[in-house]
């Protein structure tokens, strides 16, 4: 049974866990899209996103049941559009979760003190400003019609955090800490 003061923090975190996992189920989908309509580049972000949502979803789920929380969520149902509008829709949610989504539940587990829900939230936001990035670029570049959204790409993953990259920027995760020796290469 969850404490109390903890049924807050626990909603925010099955909220947020459910977050990433639709966002896993639809990135793997988009990816599929891009690869069939050739933007192969595009089709390698979305894969590496969804290994980071996935990531995301599995340090909240450690939270919730370190709380004692159970693991629930649902997929929503979602539509699979161009790879163009697939960007768009990706940067779209990426940004109302850097924007809103994050910094309110950081401020109540701040508030409570609660350092391992603040640590799981605060790597997944960090992590989804690398996505906000690359969505961009990514949309500029299919708008373009040229460029290394069709070209097959690999992206770098943290394997703890969730944090992601089109090349090694540093000796360690700029988000968590992590050496770069652990990241996942995603293609």
């Amino acid at each position: 049974m969850v404490a109390t003061e903890d049924e807050n923090a626990v909603s925010n975190l099955l909220a947020a866990y459910e977050g990433e996992i639709n966002a896993h189920a639809r990135y793997k989908a988009y990816a599929a899209k891009a690869e069939a309509e050739g933007f192969n580049g595009a089709a390698s972000l979305f894969r590496a996103a969804a290994r980071a949502e996935q990531i995301h979803a599995s340090n909240h789920a450690r939270v919730i049941r370190h709380m004692g929380g159970e693991i629930e969520a649902e997929i929503q149902p979602f539509r699979v559009k161009t790879t163009l509008e697939n960007l768009k829709a990706a940067l779209g949610g990426e940004q109302r979760e850097i924007d809103s989504l994050y910094p309110e539940f950081l401020i109540h587990a701040t508030a409570q003190v609660d350092t391992h829900a603040m640590r799981s939230f605060q790597w997944a936001m960090e992590s989804e400003k690398t996505h906000v990035r690359l969505y961009q670029d990514a949309v500029a570049t299919a708008e373009s019609g040229r460029g290394w959204t069709q070209e097959q790409l690999d992206f770098y993953v943290c394997t703890l955090c969730g944090y992601t990259a089109k090349s090694q920027e540093a000796e360690n995760c700029p988000a968590c800490n992590y050496v770069w020796d652990r990241f996942e290469v995603i293609r």
